[in-house]
C-alpha cells in the first residue's frame, strides 16, 4: 500500500513524498510584492513533497485582498524569483497558484477604483480584506460589472502570460490554475453567479468554457506535465453554488482528461469547513472515475481537514495519490517530519493568519534533529 512518505512522479515533477502544502493566503506581500520573509517562510517548508503558493493574482484587476502577491510586475517577478531560489536551495519543489478573484474584490483594490469584474453583475455576499489608515479590516465586496464576451480572450491571455513568466522568469516548477472557492473561473462555472445568455452562460458546456479555454492556453504555454488545477465542486465559499454540481464537474474533469495535467486538486466539502454538506451531497469517487474513464492520468490530490490517519486511508483505498494539508503547515514548518515520527503538532495562532510580520509566520519551532 502506498504511504504518505513514498515518492511519486507527478507529471514532470518527481516528488519525494505525497504530502502537499496547500495554498494559504497570509497577506504579507505589501504592494503585491513577495518579500525576503516570504522566501524564508516557503523555504522552511520545503520538505513537503510539493509546495503550492498562496493564491497569486495574474493581473492588477485580479487582486481581491490587500497585501496578497501578484505575478504581473517586474518587482513581483523578482520577489518570486528569490522565493523559488530559496526553496530550490533546500531541494524543494514549488508551483504557483494563478488567481483572478473576479467579483470578490473591492473598488479600493482595483486599478483606478474601477468595479471588479464577474460573469454577471451580481455582488458576492462575502467580505474581503483592505487596509485603511494603516490598519487591516474586512469589508463587504463591491458590486461587480459583467465582463463583455469580447474581454474574455484578454482574461485567457492574462493566465497564459502569467504562466509563462512563472516558469521562465520566476523559476517555478509548475503552475496551478485556481478554479475553486468562488473566484472568477468558479463564478463562471456555477449557476448562482453566472446568469449569462451568451456562449459563456446557460448550459454546462458554456459555463465551463472559460475554465477550459484557460487550461488549454496554460498547458499550451508550459505543458500539461507542469500544470495543475484546483476545483471545489460544492464549497459555499464566497457565495457560490450550482444547481447540479455532480453533472457539471464530471463534465469538467472529462474535458480536462486529454490535457495531460500533472494533477487535479479537489476540495472535498466546504473549504476550511465540513467535509459533508447536507444539502449539497457529492460523489467524489464518481468524479474521479469520470476523469479516469476519460483517459485522465494526472495525480488525484485531495484536500480539506485531513490528518495523518485519514490521509493514509485515502492513499490505501485509491481515493487519492496526494494529500494537501493547510493550517497544520502554518504552525509546523517541519510537518512532514512530525507526521513521519508521530510527533505532536504545534498549535497555530489564528490572530496571525492574515497580515503582520514574522510572528506567527516564520517563528514556529521545528523538532530537534533525530
Amino acid at each position: 500500500m502506498p504511504s504518505l512518505f513514498d515518492p511519486l512522479q507527478v507529471g514532470k515533477l518527481h516528488l519525494p513524498n505525497r504530502i502537499v502544502m496547500a495554498p494559504l493566503t497570509r497577506n504579507r506581500a505589501p504592494e503585491a510584492i513577495p518579500t525576503p520573509m516570504m522566501a524564508e517562510y516557503y523555504a522552511q517548508r520545503a520538505s513537503a513533497g510539493l509546495l503550492i503558493t498562496e493564491a497569486t493574482a495574474i493581473t492588477a484587476e485580479g487582486q481581491g485582498y490587500a497585501d496578497v502577491p501578484g505575478l504581473y510586475g517586474t518587482e513581483q517577478l523578482d520577489g518570486w524569483k528569490a522565493v523559488t531560489a530559496a526553496v530550490h536551495e533546500r531541494q524543494g519543489r514549488i508551483v504557483v497558484q494563478l488567481w483572478h478573484v473576479g467579483r470578490v474584490s473591492h473598488v479600493d483594490l482595483q486599478p483606478d477604483g474601477q468595479l471588479p469584474v464577474a460573469p454577471s453583475a451580481i455582488a458576492a455576499h462575502t467580505k474581503t480584506y483592505v487596509i485603511k489608515d494603516g490598519a487591516g479590516k474586512f469589508v463587504p465586496t463591491s458590486e461587480p460589472r459583467a465582463l463583455d464576451a469580447t474581454e474574455l480572450p484578454r482574461i485567457v491571455h492574462d493566465y497564459r502570460h502569467a504562466a509563462r513568466h512563472a516558469m521562465s522568469t520566476c523559476g517555478f516548477d509548475g503552475v496551478e490554475v485556481h478554479g475553486a472557492n468562488g473566484y472568477l473561473l468558479d463564478q463562471f462555472l456555477k449557476t448562482s453567479s453566472n446568469k449569462r445568455s451568451d456562449d459563456y452562460g446557460g448550459t454546462i458546456e458554456n459555463r465551463a468554457r472559460l475554465l477550459l479555454e484557460v487550461m488549454r492556453a496554460v498547458v499550451g504555454e508550459v505543458g500539461g506535465g507542469r500544470t495543475g488545477v484546483r476545483l471545489s465542486p460544492v464549497t459555499p465559499a464566497n457565495d457560490v453554488q450550482d444547481d447540479d454540481p455532480q453533472r457539471l464537474f464530471e463534465y469538467v474533469v472529462r474535458e480536462l482528461a486529454p490535457l495531460g495535467l500533472a494533477y487535479l486538486h479537489i476540495i472535498e466539502g466546504a473549504t476550511g469547513g465540513p467535509r459533508e454538506i447536507p444539502d449539497r451531497p457529492f460523489d467524489y469517487k464518481a468524479l474521479r472515475d469520470a476523469y479516469r474513464s476519460a483517459g485522465g492520468k494526472g495525480a488525484w490530490m485531495v484536500n480539506n481537514g485531513y490528518d495523518k490517519a485519514m490521509a493514509e486511508q485515502a492513499l490505501a483505498s485509491g481515493a487519492a495519490d496526494l494529500v494537501a494539508f493547510g493550517k497544520p503547515f502554518i504552525s509546523n514548518p517541519d510537518l512532514v517530519e512530525r507526521l513521519r515520527r508521530g510527533a505532536a503538532l504545534n498549535e497555530w495562532d489564528k490572530t496571525t493568519f492574515y497580515g503582520g510580520g514574522a510572528k506567527g509566520y516564520i517563528d514556529y519551532p521545528a523538532l530537534e534533529a533525530a
